[in-house]
């Protein structure tokens, strides 16, 4: 990810949204140097966390979820829809992808791939995080 204003909408949504901790790899350009301060203001701001490591295998290897959705529209394993959330026990982690090429195959591997249902083709990172976390949300409120 190389665009400053992505990266800090991202962290917007994950903490005004009530996810407590935001994980991103592969920053870049603009992003590394202006974006990853200025999301840690947020992460502060929220009394949240924010965690940068070089690739998505060291992300995993990190947080050791329970269960990860790679959010795709390429034939998603899991539709997420706002009108029906779903309620994911255990640790999840969603994957955004916040760069213009799509997932490696070696990444998609990593997790269930997701995406909202109704949905067709790719809506940006900022647009589907916040559909989708609003959604994953949700369902959290209703455990």
């Amino acid at each position: 990810m190389s665009s400053v204003q992505r990266l800090v909408d991202l962290a917007r949504a994950s903490y005004q949204l009530g996810f407590k901790a935001l994980a991103v790899s592969k920053v870049y350009g603009g992003a590394a140097q202006s974006g990853v301060p200025e999301a840690f203001k947020l992460a502060l701001k929220y009394g949240a966390s924010l965690l940068v490591l070089p690739d998505l295998p060291d992300v995993v290897e990190s947080l050791s979820p329970d269960r990860i959705l790679i959010v795709t529209p390429r034939e998603p394993e899991v539709l997420l829809d706002p009108s029906s959330p779903p309620q994911l026990d255990g640790r999840v982690l969603v994957v955004f992808n916040g760069g213009e090429t799509g997932f490696s195959p070696s990444e998609e591997k990593l997790g269930s791939r997701a995406y909202i249902a109704g949905v067709e083709g790719r809506l940006g990172a900022v647009a589907e995080a916040g559909i989708i976390l609003y959604t994953l949300s949700l369902g959290a409120s209703r455990h």
